[in-house]
């Protein structure tokens, strides 16, 4: 790599970081090139030069953003057993995201996605990766459990994700609703748990009544 080529990157992630951190310290209204340059340390002609306008810079900046969290937990979500584990996991997630002000980010985001073109599919894209690695979860924890044909991992982990941006934008206005609305999806978690304990006659009978259910 040139030392050009090299400048020119690290240029660009700075800018993709410093987008991020206007978005979360000064919202959706306060986010202007001179803003993210001055954030990002650089002058404020190269947000037009690297990403020609304010609105792609922030798409960008968003699906870096999610891009950098989802790697910050790939191992640790590739090592979940179990649905109890995937939910655990998913709080101790939240609450590290939240702390670093990434769930004021998300609100930005969904915030100017109406007045931001490009913000809604980029939105919408960082929040499939996150899709993407809840269901591979998903489809391997479910798969020895009565639940395995009964289930669509690709549908539960949209739902699973959707939960989890309603209870963050949620959180703002009703902390404690918000943690009860968590606490329920671990409660549900221990009883999948609890089914997954059973012996292999007990577990036919559910799967059993499963199938009639569906009929």
């Amino acid at each position: 790599m040139s030392p050009e080529t090299a400048k020119a990157r690290e240029t660009k992630t700075r800018l993709l970081e410093g987008a991020l951190r206007t978005l979360t310290e000064q919202g959706i209204a306060g986010t202007s090139a001179r803003a993210v340059a001055t954030a990002a340390g650089v002058n404020q002609a190269l947000v037009f030069y690297h990403f020609g306008s304010v609105d792609d810079l922030l798409a960008a900046a968003c699906r870096y953003g999610a891009e950098q969290a989802v790697a910050r937990y790939r191992d640790r979500l590739a090592a979940v057993g179990s649905l109890s584990e995937l939910l655990a996991v998913g709080r101790e997630i939240h609450e590290r995201e939240r702390a670093g002000g990434q769930v004021a980010l998300l609100g930005q985001l969904l915030a100017g996605a109406p007045t931001h073109p490009g913000l809604g599919p980029a939105t919408a894209a960082g929040l499939d990766l996150w899709i993407t690695e809840i269901e591979q979860v998903l489809g391997r924890v479910l798969a020895a459990t009565p639940f395995a044909e009964f289930t669509d991992p690709a549908g539960l982990a949209r739902a699973v994700a959707a939960a989890f941006v309603g209870i963050e934008l949620y959180e703002g206005v009703d902390e404690a609703g918000a943690d009860a609305a968590l606490k329920a999806l671990e409660d549900l978690g221990a009883l999948v748990a609890a089914v997954e304990t059973l012996g292999p006659v007990a577990q036919r009978a559910v799967r059993h009544q499963l199938r009639r259910s569906r009929r």
